[in-house]
């Protein structure tokens, strides 16, 4: 049997998802996010972009209108209420101190116990090539829980530090410490992915429902193989 997972901190009250673009969480932890709310926890989500470079049919300007409605919806289905988007450009985000800047002041605004982004390393799996915009932003995130509890750092964001923040999850991760067991949220992690209609059918010709649900029962499927064979989304999680 391959080494279980330990399961992930019960002991907070509010989360941070930073993510790149629309979809990012749907395509990970969403069932994680819907158990989370289900238990009376707090979720925010901070995305980097409007992904309005996501859509080869459909030009950025209309496609950012799209995948924000999207998400937004997608974020409603696992009872996330608060969605932000920074509007950094779609594709060329550049990691630095402006990026991480923005990253902490919304830690900062929404001073949360627990964060969580995306894997940041160069790949998924050591086969596929990850994302610029994926890189950048899971390692600014990574930087920025730590500059938003040093009042020297970036002195001018409105909201006063917050050094708060106990850990910092990465899903999508190649080594996961950590797991949710997501039996009760599946569902709903399924639906909230298949809101993102415009850009599944944008990506490929199977049925959109029938994408979702093979998609996030399959990875909460294989996840729970290191998990007492429950569901389960996975973490890296970092302790501060």
């Amino acid at each position: 049997m391959p080494d279980q997972l330990e399961p992930m901190p019960g002991d907070w009250q509010r989360a941070l998802a930073i993510v790149a673009h629309p979809d990012d969480l749907e395509y990970g932890c969403a069932a994680a996010v819907a158990t989370w709310t289900d238990a009376g926890r707090e979720v925010a989500y901070v995305i980097v972009t409007k992904g309005e470079a996501g859509i080869d049919t459909l030009e950025p300007a209309k496609a950012g209108l799209v995948r924000e409605r999207e998400e937004r919806a997608s974020a409603a289905v696992v009872g996330v209420t608060q969605v932000e988007f920074l509007d950094h450009a779609d594709g060329v985000i550049e990691f630095g101190t402006a990026l991480r800047r923005d990253l902490a002041a919304a830690i900062r605004r929404h001073r949360p116990e627990l964060v969580i982004t995306l894997n940041p390393v160069d790949t998924w799996g050591g086969t596929y090539w990850n994302t610029p915009d994926h890189r950048a932003v899971g390692t600014a995130v990574l930087d920025a829980a730590g500059d938003a509890g040093n009042r020297w750092i970036f002195p001018d964001t409105e909201a006063e530090p917050w050094n708060g923040v106990r850990w910092v999850a990465v899903n999508g991760s190649d080594s996961p410490t950590h797991a949710v067991d997501v039996t009760s949220g599946l569902e709903r992690g399924v639906r909230s992915l298949l809101e993102h209609r415009a850009y599944i059918e944008a990506l490929t010709s199977e049925d959109p429902e029938e994408y979702a649900r093979n998609l996030i029962e399959g990875f909460a499927r294989e996840s729970g193989e290191r998990f007492g064979g429950r569901p389960a989304v996975t973490f890296r999680l970092f302790t501060r």
